[in-house]
């Protein structure tokens, strides 16, 4: 077994421009679960209607990039109001079952051939990011360091993707720091404590599901321009459950918290791919035991497996508080 490639595998996946969409989705989700309370489990469906907003904005209606950057917001807007404004008022579980049933909703209304004519159906849109692209100030070839090493082109999403996480982290930390924050927070730990003081719970609510949300649909735009190209079947109600994991693993509640759980949700994904990969190459795993097909899914069931491990014994996550964020309890 070559382990130079398993670790370079293993560093291009947790380092790349993958985990910094999946960070910035998760950021969007810790402001609604970690810090605010809400069980959105329609994550996904933010990511959809920002890379979509895009997307058609430039392949279907010849539209510029920028125009399609801010169509994409304003659906994650709308989108986060049509959610909120008949459920917030109500039970947590009222907005989790909405949120997850919308999310898988709009997948099956973009891939739908009555809107095929705009969104492309089953076969989604293509090449739509040429305006990014045309922006990379890094001439064409490789770069890196150590065993790492990306094209000018990844290496562009990388930056671009990373310094939107760090600009996202900045931003929510001074949100969370400020009486804005104090009072989401008190939201979470006792929502009638809150309302009891006077605080508008239903529009601090609200305005955290916005903000969240429109931090998801920016990553479901830069996702978009990262592969150059939106397919309803690449936003799964699963995806919405990885966010979830990666921010279980970092810890809910932590500006850092998403962060680190997306490189290390995607570096185990990756070296766990590899190393099985390489198992079976050199014979130390038999195919008839397990077939390079599905090292896929046993790669989840692995990370599963370990997410049961941290949750049995450490429910905070690797930078949690045990005091403030119990995920056991809540």
């Amino acid at each position: 077994m070559d382990f130079e490639t398993i670790l370079t595998d293993a560093l291009r996946s947790g380092l790349g421009p993958i985990a910094a969409v999946y960070a910035l989705a998760a950021m969007g989700l810790n402001l609604h679960f970690g810090y605010t309370g809400l069980l959105n489990f329609g994550q996904v469906g933010f990511m959809l209607v920002g890379g979509y907003g895009l997307a058609i904005t430039v392949a279907t209606w010849g539209g510029s990039m920028w125009l399609g950057v801010l169509v994409g917001i304003a659906c994650a807007v709308v989108l986060a109001l049509l959610l909120g404004l008949p459920t917030l008022r109500l039970r947590a579980d009222y907005l989790a079952i909405t949120t997850i049933a919308a999310g898988e909703a709009l997948r099956l209304f973009y891939r739908s051939s009555w809107a095929e004519p705009t969104t492309g159906g089953v076969f989604g849109l293509q090449r739509f990011a040429n305006d990014f692209y045309d922006l990379n100030p890094i001439d064409p070839g490789s770069y890196g360091f150590w065993l790492i090493r990306f094209s000018s082109r990844d290496l562009w999403v990388l930056i671009v993707g990373w310094a939107l996480v760090a600009v996202c982290g900045v931003l929510l930390a001074l949100l969370v720091h400020s009486p804005w924050g104090r009072v989401i927070r008190a939201v979470r730990d006792d929502e009638t404590a809150a309302r009891s003081l006077g605080k508008n719970v239903y529009a601090f609510k609200m305005t955290s599901l916005v903000l969240g949300g429109v931090i998801g649909a920016v990553a479901g735009m830069l996702q978009a321009v990262q592969v150059q190209s939106v397919n309803p079947d690449s936003y799964d109600p699963g995806v919405t459950f990885f966010l979830y994991t990666l921010l279980v693993l970092g810890g809910a509640g932590r500006i850092l918290g998403p962060v680190v759980g997306s490189v290390l949700f995607w570096f185990l994904l990756g070296f766990l791919d590899s190393a099985l990969r390489q198992a079976i190459g050199a014979g130390i795993i038999p195919e008839d035991v397990l077939s390079t097909s599905e090292v896929g899914a046993v790669r989840f069931a692995l990370v599963g497996v370990a997410l049961m491990l941290l949750i049995a014994f450490r429910p905070q996550g690797i930078l949690g508080s045990r005091k403030e964020m119990l995920l056991s309890g809540r």
